[in-house]
């Protein structure tokens, strides 16, 4: 953990950047959708890739710990709604997902960002995860996010968060 994943992100104690964008099924979901309870959102590159599955299974096998810990888990990426649903679908998912097409919310969280691959340079998500308290601040954030344990050591933040 860390104060800031990136120069243009929120740090620890910031408000959370607002948002408004649809989700899988085809409603919309907006951060004041939220106020009073705990939020997780968690940045992640592509559906049904390797890394984004398992992070994704790991997010839904512990729903019923975060549901006690008054948290609502949102993934975002920038695939759209009906690519979320045939993830949730293929996948048996069990959290909610944001379609972030335009990328505004991953440019205003600072998670969109030069990533390298083989020696060429392109854009492309930074797999993150911010915890954002019950008034709507960012109370915890992970940068650069290694999947494994990861889904775990954000619940036991949420568990520790009042």
């Amino acid at each position: 953990m860390t104060d800031n994943p990136s120069a243009t992100g929120p740090a620890i104690g910031d408000n959370a950047p607002d948002f408004s964008l649809p989700a899988d099924g085809g409603d919309t979901l907006r951060l004041a959708d939220f106020k009073g309870r705990k939020l997780v959102l968690y940045f992640y590159p592509k559906d049904n890739t390797p890394g984004c599955t398992t992070e994704a299974k790991d997010f839904s096998r512990l729903k019923a710990e975060f549901d006690a810990a008054d948290t609502v888990v949102l993934g975002v990426s920038k695939d759209s709604v009906k690519k979320h649903d045939n993830f949730i679908a293929k996948q048996d998912l069990k959290i909610r997902l944001l379609s972030d097409e335009k990328g505004d919310l991953c440019e205003r969280y600072g998670v969109w960002q030069e990533k390298q691959m083989y020696g060429r340079s392109y854009m492309g998500i930074n797999r993150s995860s911010f915890l954002i308290d019950r008034e709507g601040k960012i109370a915890h954030l992970w940068p650069k996010v290694k999947v494994k344990g990861h889904a775990d050591e954000v619940l036991a933040a949420c568990q520790s968060l009042a």
